[in-house]
């Protein structure tokens, strides 16, 4: 029986079937036919140019807009930088075909018998699109592009002469313009021309490459510091596993001292696997006794030492032939050669990581420490100049050292920005500002300085003000009807204070003098200070004096009266008490203690105030009384 066929579809369903079948139309023949003439177009309009004599900043720009006609004047946008590199690129590769057609090096196309090198047009070409990166207006990305097609259309031969146009152009190709965009593509370029090398026919190019990624690249760039630490185990050290008839070598020590190279490739897995770890040590300690008991004369240096040789070649490897044995063990270079590995196989094991779960254990902590200063003595004496050498190894390990842990830290950047101290930062330390000359208003008058050089020469600038005018703030804060705090008088500014006494100096000598009696408030002139507070300067030094006299002759005064008594004449002897020089011989000592008191120094004369402001009675009274004994005596005689 036949099944039932499907019910008809409507009308909208078939179209939307038929639609769905149909295939995707083709872009009109117009379109194809009119990118192949721009790009036709712009190549030929960048031909024409490669033929001007004239430097690429002439014409550059201008050949750009001539061929492009972009929508800005000076900068393409991204439909218009594609369509320029397409162009740019099929440019060159026609380039290179006819150079390759004519038989002539690619870098020297075009080049006319008296001129060189600088009608080249590859070169030109490049210096065009080099200058437009440059000065952004093309992407800059554009002439790493062109010099990756460059080297793969390229042989060997070429490429020397490639990467040396390269080299000329290191400086403008590490801007930081065009560094951020061709990087990627100059390291791929860099290490597709290593794979295509030979390590033992082109070691030189190699070289010249290696040191070209070190300059061009940053010392902090991760592409090149082999973050995880992979070591290169392909690089195998083949040696003879059986002994050969005829050879008078221990080959058992052969065989220890090759097999050393098997851990020194990969250090991680000795250092992991307790069996292998224990081989090696075994075997190290075969070797260094070895070295140890077979130690090297200076005659042995001098003949090995390849100083003096101006084009002596070092090998990377040294043969493994059991032939050689003997006189590799002969060889200084060679026992350093395997004594700085030692070194350097131990420095991994001391600081694999970051974690101490990941560095050697404590017995093989002690058995590393030993060996290494085993290595260090054996170091030492091997000539010629065996301690220069420990020293100039350890040095570099201890460099080394901190280059491990950068890495590991993430390769933190070396130059770090300034600080920017921010306005709203609270609890911060605050440093005194530094001044070009010392402190804030010399500095800002010597700027004064600088921008107006008439101040110097302004009369109001070059003008001592007088005394009064200067001592007029303190004396208004002198005034007690003021009511100025003591803590805002300007006698607590010692910058004023030294001014005015400078000033009073030169001007005023007799308030200067007041300054050792008052301070300086004794300075201020009497003018300017109210009456009450004047009273308290207005004192002169020949009160003191005459106060100073009147303590001296109340001392004298103050004797007991038993040796004024004991001093007095006998009455019933009718001696020479009655010739008047007698009787004014008491006159003539008070005179004489006035006179020693004028010469004694001020610190003596001046006492305390209490004793100068005593009342002058009882000096009167001492008086009365010695001028009464005297007349009392005269009677009686």
């Amino acid at each position: 029986m036949a099944e039932p066929s499907p019910p008809p579809a409507s009308n909208a369903g078939l179209r939307i079937l038929l639609s769905k079948d149909r295939p995707a139309p083709s872009p009109p023949p117009t379109a194809a036919v009119s990118s192949h003439a721009d790009r036709d177009r712009i190549i030929g309009v960048f031909r024409s140019a490669l033929s001007r004599n004239e430097s690429p900043e002439t014409f550059s720009l201008q050949t750009v807009q001539e061929a492009i006609k972009p929508q800005k004047e000076t900068v393409l946008v991204l439909e218009e930088n594609q369509s320029l590199e397409n162009a740019l690129r099929t440019l060159l590769q026609e380039l290179v075909s006819s150079a390759v057609q004519s038989g002539k090096k690619i870098m020297q196309y075009g080049n006319s018998l008296d001129s060189g090198e600088s009608n080249c047009l590859i070169t030109r070409l490049l210096d065009i699109v080099l200058y437009l990166c440059e000065r952004g207006h093309v992407e800059g990305g554009m002439v790493f592009q062109l010099l990756e097609d460059l080297t793969e259309m390229s042989t060997i031969k070429d490429c020397k002469d490639i990467f040396g146009y390269i080299e000329s152009q290191q400086d403008v190709l590490g801007k930081q313009e065009l560094f951020g965009r061709g990087k990627l593509v100059m390291l791929r370029t860099c290490n597709q021309l290593l794979r295509r090398l030979s390590k033992a026919n082109d070691v030189v190019f190699c070289g010249r490459i290696i040191m070209f990624l070190a300059h061009f690249f940053p010392l902090s760039e991760r592409s090149a510091l082999n973050i995880k630490g992979v070591f290169n185990t392909s690089n195998v050290t083949k040696y003879e596993k059986d002994a050969m008839d005829g050879i008078s070598v221990d080959f058992n020590f052969y065989k220890t001292l090759w097999s050393l190279q098997e851990h020194f490739s990969n250090p991680a897995l000795t250092s992991t696997n307790a069996a292998k770890w224990q081989k090696f040590s075994s075997n190290l300690a075969v070797v260094l006794s070895t070295f140890e008991a077979q130690p090297l004369s200076d005659d042995d240096g001098k003949l090995n030492n390849l100083n003096e040789e101006e084009d002596a070649a070092f090998n990377i490897k040294y043969l493994t032939s059991s032939k050689l044995m003997g006189l590799e063990l002969k060889d200084p270079s060679f026992r350093r050669h395997i004594l700085v590995q030692c070194l350097i196989f131990f420095d991994y094991l001391k600081a694999p990581g970051k974690n101490d779960k990941e560095g050697p254990t404590g017995s093989m902590k002690e058995e590393i420490n030993s060996c290494e200063e085993h290595v260090k003595k054996l170091l030492e004496i091997i000539p010629p100049k065996g301690k220069e050498f420990l020293k100039s190894i350890e040095h570099i390990l201890e460099r080394e050292k901190n280059w491990v842990w950068w890495k590991r830290d993430g390769c933190l950047a070396f130059e770090k920005p300034p600080f920017e101290k921010k306005l709203g930062q609270a609890g911060g330390r605050k440093r005194k500002p530094r001044w070009r000359l010392g402190n804030k208003e010399l500095s800002q008058l010597w700027k004064w300085a600088e921008q107006n050089p008439n101040v110097l020469t302004d009369p109001d600038r070059v003008r001592m003000p007088s005394i009064t005018e200067y001592w007029k703030p303190l004396a208004e804060d002198m005034d007690p009807s003021a009511g100025i705090e003591e803590e805002y008088h300007h006698k607590t500014n010692r910058v004023y204070c030294w001014k005015g006494l400078r000033f009073s100096a030169r001007q005023d000598l007799d308030g200067f003098a007041r300054f050792s009696d008052y301070g300086i408030e004794g300075v201020v002139p009497s003018e300017l200070l109210p009456p009450e507070v004047n009273a308290r300067f207005s004192s002169k030094p020949a009160e003191k004096v005459k106060r100073t006299r009147r303590e001296d002759s109340k001392g004298a005064s103050a004797q007991p009266k038993e040796q004024q008594v004991a001093a007095t004449p006998e009455t019933d002897g009718g001696g020479s008490g009655g010739d008047p020089e007698e009787g004014a011989a008491p006159v003539d000592s008070d005179n004489g203690a006035v006179e020693d008191s004028q010469k004694r120094s001020p610190g003596e004369v001046s006492g305390p105030e209490s004793g100068q402001c005593e009342p002058e009675a009882d000096a009167d009274d001492n008086v009365k009384t010695e001028t009464t004994s005297r007349d009392a005596r005269a009677g009686e005689k």
